[in-house]
């Protein structure tokens, strides 16, 4: 009789720490990365969402998913299709990072404390809203426009920094048999991230502003803060990827010896090459039923948050704050406890449907309530209806985020890497940057026709419908996982 294999890792170690002390020179500053794009992406969302909402209202971010954002995903998906003609891989990355960095610095420290002065009189917005009603809301769009700019720009990093160029470059770096035991890591360690900014955000937006007693004061004061957070986090994010160029991937077993592409392909052959795909396509149709679904959710959500804030930007910024905390906490939780032993020993379909069926259940579940708040009697809490209801929400959209981190994400990942490099790249940016920002332009389309057909500006209207055209994308997405699940190892 053969001698029985031993383990690679003891019980424990397998479950929560399942890395060779030879990886770590890989794995620690992979993950320093995404602690810091991570920290950012959380710092900047949370504002965003602040100042876009508390300016015009919930009813705007359909329109400025529908459109500006749909726009600049696009000629973001073409400007990298062209620097990868033209760039290496570590130059790309410097050459996107910042501007957004750039951004955030000018917007922090100039755009905002004189917002006044930047964004046009509010008497003019009201004069073209009123001669031009059918324009209203993109009017009110370019009457915020550094918010509006802010928005997108936020919206694009998130597809572009954390699920373009980190997870690129993670499938690049990391080897197959590696990729079942880093990737779960990469988002409980990651995910650290999420509850330093959080608590960060919850800071500056809640104990500055009872510090000074000053809303517009302490507002600004907050603006610096989380605005210069970003830039040295993002610093850091570069320091830290230009020392594992010199000091890591130039050792010959660190290398990863992907196949590489016979030459460059044009433009126009890539994207023929990319649309032949059926993986590619695959891809393409969970991340669209992603973006899809949580926006549907989200836009419900944030809207009962805003009620519930009644304009006031501290409060909202620091509820934010506390909800990114929370999901930072969700998120190594269900790391630790699920998705490392799923990903390490389960199959790759029982880790992906995980995701779908969930969404169902529990995003149903705040459909309902929201279509229907009698359903679940709130007497037995000490709390007003409108608390509840952004407290619920709140709730979900923390469960199903950590869902989207821990498996949904990882499993995404997965399935790229057996694919070439060209479809490992220029087929990724189209699948993450267009694919996220289609699926955010789908639902808010959707919306917006919603909004004309019911003629209502009220987004709980919406909710029957939006419930609705949720559970078809909750099959679709179950579907495509099913299919998809008979081409991965």
């Amino acid at each position: 009789m053969s001698a029985k294999k031993k383990p690679e890792f003891t019980r424990l170690r397998g479950m929560f720490w399942p890395i060779h002390s030879v990886e770590l020179k890989k794995f620690i500053p992979l993950s320093l990365i995404m602690f810091g794009l991570l920290f950012i992406y959380t710092v900047t969302r949370d504002t965003k969402d602040t100042l876009i909402i508390n300016a015009v209202g919930v009813r705007i971010i359909p329109f400025l998913q529908g459109t500006v954002l749909t726009i600049t995903g696009f000629l973001f998906v073409l400007l990298y299709a062209k620097l990868t003609n033209k760039f290496s891989r570590e130059k790309i990355f410097y050459i996107i990072i910042t501007p957004f960095i750039v951004f955030y610095a000018l917007f922090g420290f100039v755009i905002h404390p004189h917002s006044d002065w930047f964004h046009p009189a509010k008497e003019t917005i009201q004069t073209l809203s009123s001669s031009f009603p059918m324009f209203s809301s993109f009017i009110d769009i370019y009457g915020c426009w550094s918010y509006s700019l802010f928005y997108v720009l936020t919206e694009i990093w998130g597809n572009a920094m954390i699920g373009l160029l980190f997870w690129e470059f993670a499938n690049h770096v990391v080897l197959i048999k590696e990729s079942k035991r880093f990737y779960a890591l990469f988002a409980i360690i990651g995910n650290v991230a999420l509850i330093i900014s959080g608590y960060f955000v919850y800071f500056c937006s809640n104990s500055i502003q009872s510090i000074l007693h000053n809303g517009k004061d302490s507002w600004t004061l907050s603006i610096y803060l989380l605005m210069g957070s970003v830039v040295i986090m993002g610093v850091f994010v570069i320091g830290i990827f230009r020392w594992m160029h010199k000091n890591v991937l130039h050792e010959t077993n660190m290398d990863t010896s992907k196949k590489q592409s016979p030459q460059k392909k044009s433009l126009l052959e890539s994207a023929l090459y990319v649309l032949r795909s059926h993986e590619i396509l695959l891809i393409f149709i969970l991340v669209l039923s992603y973006s899809i679904t949580i926006n549907l959710l989200e836009v419900q959500w944030k809207h009962q948050l805003s009620l519930f804030c009644d304009g006031d930007r501290g409060i909202y910024n620091g509820y934010m704050g506390l909800y990114s905390s929370v999901t930072g906490i969700f998120t190594i939780a269900c790391g630790l406890l699920i998705s490392t032993h799923l990903l390490h020993s389960g199959s790759w379909f029982r880790a992906a449907i995980i995701t779908p069926l969930l969404f169902l259940i529990v995003g149903g579940f705040y459909f309902i309530y929201i279509i229907n708040p009698n359903i679940f009697p709130i007497s037995s809490f000490k709390m007003s209806a409108l608390a509840f209801s952004a407290a619920i929400g709140g709730f979900v959209i923390i469960l199903l985020k950590s869902l989207k981190y821990t498996l949904f994400e990882p499993t995404r990942e997965m399935a790229y890497i057996p694919l070439d490099e060209e479809l490992r790249t220029k087929g990724k940016a189209a699948v993450d940057v267009l694919g996220c920002n289609l699926g955010e332009a789908s639902s808010g389309y959707i919306q917006i026709i919603l909004f004309t057909i019911i003629a209502t500006k009220d987004v709980v209207i919406l909710a029957p419908y939006a419930c609705g055209v949720f559970v078809v994308f909750c099959f679709t997405w179950l579907s495509a996982v099913k299919i998809m699940s008979r081409k991965i190892l």
